[in-house]
């Protein structure tokens, strides 16, 4: 048995503790914002946070994150969330859509951390998430506008 505590939800799960974070999520807890893309940590699709920080649930092990707050794209709100969600709407930031939550939980972990973040910050940040519609200036456009809305 692993417990883990998803979006503020403690759930005991009977899954072998080296499964990886991404399949626990959503094929255990039906939690599908998350998405499979590379299954090697390169690509971003599958970022979540752990304790806060932006984690590849594809290459992270169940047995890693016990014990620690795990958020999923469901579960991103607050003041950071809601800005994001409103400046990727407001800027019809997504094509197929494929990457965003990726996108979207790698955006909130910068501007938790910075949130004034400037153009090379952003690029920095974002530059671990692979978007292959080529999003990237909408992106961050988003998140700059994000991080305008974020402030109290």
């Amino acid at each position: 048995m692993v417990e883990l505590k998803v979006n503020k939800k403690t759930y005991r799960l009977d899954v072998d503790p080296e499964t990886p974070l991404l399949w626990v999520l959503r094929e255990e807890l039906g939690l599908n914002g998350t998405k499979y893309s590379c299954g090697i940590g390169e690509c971003g699709a599958c970022v979540v946070h752990v304790d806060g920080a932006a984690t590849r649930s594809c290459v992270t092990a169940v047995s890693e994150v016990k014990g620690k707050e795990i958020t999923t794209i469901e579960g991103l709100a607050g003041l950071i969330g809601e800005a994001l969600s409103e400046a990727w709407i407001d800027g019809d930031v997504p094509q197929c859509g494929y990457c965003q939550s990726g996108q979207i939980m790698t955006a909130a972990e910068l501007l938790a951390s910075n949130p004034r973040p400037s153009d090379s910050d952003i690029d920095a940040a974002m530059s671990g998430v692979l978007c292959r519609c080529g999003t990237y200036n909408e992106i961050r456009r988003a998140v700059h506008r994000a991080a305008g809305r974020s402030r109290p």
